[in-house]
């Protein structure tokens, strides 16, 4: 067991199942951001010996448009944030799910500004960005905030369906509790290593040239857009399958959904 906040729990999960993290600090995601750039100043090392690059950008919308940019190369990236700052992600998380690319985006849920500013809880932040296509998963413990930092990692290569995986600001990322940690070991032996292989493969690269992003005429944007939904459809028994593995892989029990 060991004494972690939640936002620590789930930057410890994000820092080390990642090659590239774009941060850009919001409370009460900030120190989910903090740790993992100074982990990564440190040299700490991911669960395949690499040290994540994490790179500090402009803003929410310069974090998320970095890490579009690294999933095209294959990479394995993510990114933290909170209430406006999820907002502004909004165009690209529209993208990411458009085109199939798998990553977690963790939020710390919180207020959205409106007649006031308030750095407090609630979830009008995660419910403004359901119509993007991520899927959602929320966890209501440190213990859950940790475990599902890694379920939705595992869902997510395995359905390529992108996740946004929030808890409650400042009651779940600030709150300090006892966990059964995830080692190293236990994490690496439940990545899906044949799809992390199949998401390099899909990288851009001049040898095997694809073209994304173009504009498309209405007798075939419908199809295209339809095309997704096996995907979807698979996504809920992608993500009950790695809890029952991570059940398995270390012991305690995962909340079902």
């Amino acid at each position: 067991m060991i004494t972690i906040d939640g936002n620590g729990a789930v930057a410890s999960v994000a820092f080390r199942t990642s090659e590239v993290i774009a941060i850009y600090p919001i409370t009460p995601s900030s120190t989910m951001a903090e740790q993992a750039d100074a982990w990564a100043g440190n040299g700490l090392k991911n669960v395949w010996g690499d040290t994540p690059r994490v790179v500090e950008m402009q803003s929410e919308g310069g974090a998320i448009a970095t890490v579009h940019g690294a999933l095209q190369t294959g990479a394995l990236s993510t990114s933290f944030t909170s209430s406006q700052g999820l907002l502004l992600m909004i165009p690209t998380l529209y993208k990411l799910a458009g085109q199939l690319t798998p990553f977690v985006l963790h939020v710390a849920a919180r207020t959205i500004a409106t007649h006031a500013l308030s750095i407090f809880g609630d979830h009008s932040d995660v419910m403004a960005v359901r119509q993007t296509g991520c899927a959602m998963l929320c966890a209501s413990s440190v213990q859950e905030a940790q475990d599902f930092a890694l379920i939705s990692q595992m869902a997510t290569l395995k359905s390529r369906v992108p996740f946004i995986h929030f808890f409650d600001g400042f009651r779940t990322s600030h709150e300090i509790n006892k966990i059964v940690p995830l080692a190293d070991d236990t994490i690496l032996s439940l990545m899906p290593q044949a799809e992390i292989d199949a998401h390099r493969a899909r990288a851009l690269n001049p040898e095997h040239p694809v073209i994304r992003g173009t504009s498309a005429n209405p007798d075939t944007y419908f199809q295209s857009r339809e095309a997704t939904n096996p995907w979807y459809n698979a996504v809920y028994e992608k993500r009950r399958t790695g809890d029952e593995r991570l059940r398995r892989g270390n012991g305690p029990p995962v909340s079902t959904l």
